[in-house]
């Protein structure tokens, strides 16, 4: 199967095979809801789960397209409703604990997403243990920033599973960059699954696991795709210019040797963690986006 961490292009490339319709055990869902494209897959079956090459569980697609316009309060809308998916995906009560891991490499910009969602995060567990008075109407949250094996010599999953064994939390946030089959998914989906994650698998440099079954805590993950490889640009290029209609396979082991990102992913790395990161607050604490603006700035 051709590079993409999205289970919606995992979809599309089974329907292309098969013709359309979805695998068994498989159902799919659309909807338009404050000024975003929702796309719910839910893989309930090993038959689905092999056929798409993507874990059992559910994943939800958000598309912020009246964000991605700039319009007006659009910011606001959206991170409401990515908070709302995932406090569903949670489904945690109110005093759970959580921990929220930043996965990658800020160094290297199309890497960069979990350390810069980190940025907005409310980490509120020392306030709530220090001044539950106070403090109390939080949500205990940990904030972790793993870095990369090749500065820390510990793998993301090791490093995130010592800190889960002390902390305890009720449950874990993964935020990494993926890697999208389509240009027009780049830093403009938002993919949240209660599947886990594999650090490292958008860049084809998988690392060990991030799931229920390695931390003994369900494991949401929330990712942006933030690169394509060559042969995804070759093939949406020619596409473009109506030469004709690849696939990206088509280019062979030469299309997936290079890996490419947006000429502006600095700035559009940055939008969208700043909506990751207050969709993430919103769905643990019992607060409104004017409120994060004023505690995280």
């Amino acid at each position: 199967m051709k590079r993409t961490d999205l289970a919606l292009e995992a979809r599309e490339l089974w329907g292309e095979r098969a013709g359309g319709g979805l695998p068994a055990g498989v159902s799919a869902e659309e909807r338009e809801e404050a000024g975003c494209r929702v796309e719910a897959l839910r893989i309930a079956s090993p038959e689905g789960a092999e056929a798409l090459g993507k874990p059992e569980g559910t994943y939800i697609t958000l598309t912020p397209e009246a964000f991605l316009r700039r319009e007006e309060g659009a910011f606001e809308a959206a991170a409401v409703l990515l908070g709302r998916l995932l406090r569903e995906l949670l489904g945690l009560g109110k005093e759970a604990s959580v921990l929220v891991a930043g996965l990658g490499n800020e160094a290297v910009t199309p890497d960069g997403l979990g350390p810069r969602t980190l940025r907005h995060v409310l980490a509120t567990r020392h306030l709530v243990e220090a001044r539950p008075e106070s403090f109390g109407f939080f949500r205990p949250t940990a904030v972790l920033e793993t870095g990369v094996l090749g500065n820390t010599g510990m793998e993301s999953a090791e490093l995130v599973k010592a800190v889960a064994e002390k902390l305890r939390p009720d449950a874990v946030i993964a935020v990494d960059a993926l890697a999208a089959r389509r240009l027009g998914r780049v830093c403009r989906t938002v993919q949240l699954t209660d599947t886990g994650v594999v650090p490292g698998s958008g860049a084809g440099n998988r690392r060990s696991e991030l799931n229920r079954e390695t931390l003994g805590v369900p494991v949401i993950a929330v990712g942006v795709p933030t690169v394509v490889d060559a042969g995804t640009l070759a093939a949406d290029l020619t596409e473009l210019a109506g030469i004709g209609s690849p696939a990206p396979e088509d280019f062979g082991k030469h299309g997936e040797e290079m890996i490419v990102t947006p000429r502006d992913i600095d700035e559009k790395l940055s939008a969208v963690a700043r909506l990751l990161g207050y969709g993430i607050d919103l769905a643990l604490h019992d607060l409104g986006p004017a409120d994060v603006t004023a505690l995280v700035g």
